[in-house]
């Protein structure tokens, strides 16, 4: 992959990650664990198409498709997770 899609790819990631900050509100921990999330869940779904050879809708050398996809998914799946609350236990 080349340093112009590299960097087309962080920057899609990267709205995504912070629009779905604004969609679920969150301080500045939420905003960059969004960010992370969809990074990941980006390069991801990008590895996961460039190497099963799965074509939908690519850029380039980018799989755009693939990538939203990946982001999309992290950053359901990390959502849910992060609202889990531990509860100590109680001694009997």
């Amino acid at each position: 992959m080349t340093f112009p899609a590299f960097i087309f790819g962080f920057i899609i990631a990267s709205i995504f990650g912070a629009v779905f900050h604004l969609w679920r509100d969150g301080g500045l921990g939420r905003l960059i664990l969004y960010l992370v999330l969809s990074w990941v869940g980006f390069a991801a779904g990008h590895m996961l198409a460039a190497g099963l050879g799965f074509k939908f809708f690519e850029v380039g050398q980018l799989h755009v498709g693939f990538g939203i996809l990946g982001s999309s998914g992290f950053l359901l799946l990390g959502h849910w997770l992060s609202l889990i609350e531990i509860e100590p236990k109680g001694k009997a």
